[in-house]
């Protein structure tokens, strides 16, 4: 047990929430990786680096494609900071922001 725990920022859970059903699956199963094996044994097509503290996981489903912004904390925790659903080609600007101020006032 490598003992990661994946936790959501109170504002990132209601944009879980919001996520269609199966992309939501596709998060659990992504976070539940995470947890088993540590984010340096997980990589592409699920996760990804952004920049600086930041990843993303990459989720797909029948309804779209999403993405979850998360960064390490306190120790072998992992907060997912922003959710949302994808609709350009690159992880928007503004995403990264609201990802950024969030982990701000989070640690």
């Amino acid at each position: 047990m490598n003992g990661w725990t994946v936790k959501a920022h109170p504002l990132a859970e209601s944009e879980l929430k919001a996520l269609p059903a199966d992309i939501r699956a596709r998060f659990l199963h992504i976070a539940e990786l995470l947890e088993t094996f540590g984010p340096q044994k997980v990589g592409m097509p699920h996760i990804r680096a952004l920049e600086g503290k930041l990843w993303e996981m990459r989720m797909q489903g029948r309804d779209g494609i999403a993405r979850a912004v998360y960064a390490a904390v306190h120790g072998r925790t992992l907060l997912v900071l922003h959710a949302f659903v994808k609709k350009t080609q690159t992880t928007p600007r503004t995403a990264i922001e609201t990802a950024r101020k969030r982990l701000e006032s989070a640690t």
